[in-house]
């Protein structure tokens, strides 16, 4: 009695994509929505926040384990009758998380996915788009943040042709639950979500359905130092990726004794595309759509060339992260009518996406490959208890990228 279903709700319709055109459908909006993210990360980033477990992998001379992370998230319109929610996802066993997990209903909302603040740096941001060895004329953008108000946010920074897509959100869910909680569970490398899941709760109707696609595998990158100066960027294909995506942020340190810096932010988009829900889990038609505007790139794509202006102009540190976005699969009960002009009146609806995201650091030997035997590791380039490359963007823009540990303490 369930169904694998390959559409959305936009307003009380649903829209099914047909070759010979869009039938729009009347439908009533589901009592829950469930809402699963997956993620296999590797490089920089894998292990803990902020990096640390690969730091500790490259000290010891090995290579940082690829991790997998799992998010849910769970809706309703329903209220616990007690008025003390309470729900729980059960796993498969080779989920390795034991018999189920509590998605826990916060004291405090937290804030909706996306954009909510904008902490402005000082000095200016460099602005670089688009894979080749040189930047094309026009770039970079320069944005001088002394001209602009405090906590305002430059004009055009973020994308706005693609928005951060959840369905589920605290706002637009009169009882909420999420996990990961303070149960100190989570996933494990070698954690699989193949198999029979269950969702029950005291304020939502009981979910079930079947996973027929795990984590991604991890992203193997690699970087190294052209003769023009560019950087080739350079991966492994991963099975099921939809399309990838690289950003590298960047940074000139400002002379001593003075506090201004330039940030440099690079895009591998053709276009200006920067941040929103480029940073976050893609549905497949969605990036199938993007790789035809060359905003991402394609699955079959495994290099990208940085242009030898974005390491000139940041020549003391430059991070990425490249992600590979992949599969989605889509339940809900009762399921669809095949006649568009019978209304559906859905009890539950669940969607899971996946993505397999890679962090590195150009030119340093251990992440993501170096530039020569030469390269070592960089010497702090601020003063201690000084915020890292998160808190130098301010939290959006560290957010948006994706940094591990975005706003954290550190050099």
């Amino acid at each position: 009695m369930r169904a694998n279903v390959g559409h959305y709700l936009v307003g009380g319709l649903i829209l099914a994509g047909a070759g010979a055109g869009v039938v729009a459908q009347q439908a009533s909006a589901p009592v829950a929505r469930y809402e699963m993210r997956a993620e296999t990360m590797s490089g920089f980033g894998a292990g803990g926040q902020g990096g640390m477990g690969a730091t500790m992998a490259m000290a010891m001379g090995g290579t940082p384990k690829a991790q997998h992370t799992l998010w849910l998230d769970l809706g309703s319109s329903r209220l616990a009758a007690d008025g003390k929610p309470k729900a729980e996802h059960f796993m498969p066993a080779g989920a390795r998380l034991g018999k189920s997990v509590l998605l826990k209903t916060p004291a405090k909302l937290p804030a909706e996915p996306g954009m909510t603040e904008f902490q402005r740096p000082k000095g200016r941001m460099l602005i670089f788009w688009g894979c080749g060895e040189h930047a094309p004329k026009g770039q970079p953008v320069v944005i001088d943040f002394s001209k602009l108000a405090a906590g305002q946010v430059p004009p055009g920074l973020f994308t706005s042709a693609v928005p951060v897509d959840r369905w589920v959100s605290p706002s637009s869910s009169r009882t909420y639950g999420t996990w990961p909680s303070d149960d100190g569970k989570s996933a494990k490398p070698d954690s699989s979500l193949i198999g029979a899941h269950r969702v029950a709760g005291n304020y939502s109707p009981d979910i079930a359905f079947s996973l027929a696609k795990d984590f991604m595998g991890p992203l193997n990158a690699s970087n190294s130092s052209q003769p023009s100066g560019a950087t080739l960027l350079r991966w492994g294909a991963v099975p099921d990726a939809t399309g990838y995506y690289a950003m590298i942020i960047g940074g000139k340190q400002a002379p001593k004794g003075q506090d201004m810096l330039d940030i440099v932010w690079w895009s591998s988009s053709a276009s200006r595309q920067f941040g929103g829900g480029l940073s976050d889990w893609l549905a497949p038609a969605t990036v199938a759509k993007l790789v035809t505007e060359k905003t991402v790139m394609s699955p079959q794509t495994t290099t990208c060339t940085v242009p030898a202006e974005v390491k000139a102009a940041a020549p003391d540190y430059m991070f990425g992260t490249l992600h590979a976005y992949g599969p989605e699969e889509s339940f809900a009960y009762p399921p669809r009518p095949a006649d568009s002009k019978v209304k559906w009146a859905p009890e539950w609806t669940a969607r899971i996406r996946h993505r397999s995201t890679t962090g590195f650091l150009v030119g340093i030997e251990g992440f993501g490959g170096a530039a020569s035997a030469e390269t070592q590791a960089p010497k702090p380039q601020c003063k201690p208890k000084k915020k890292g490359l998160g808190g130098l963007l301010g939290g959006a823009v560290g957010g948006a990228l994706g940094i591990p540990g975005a706003g954290g303490d550190g050099c």
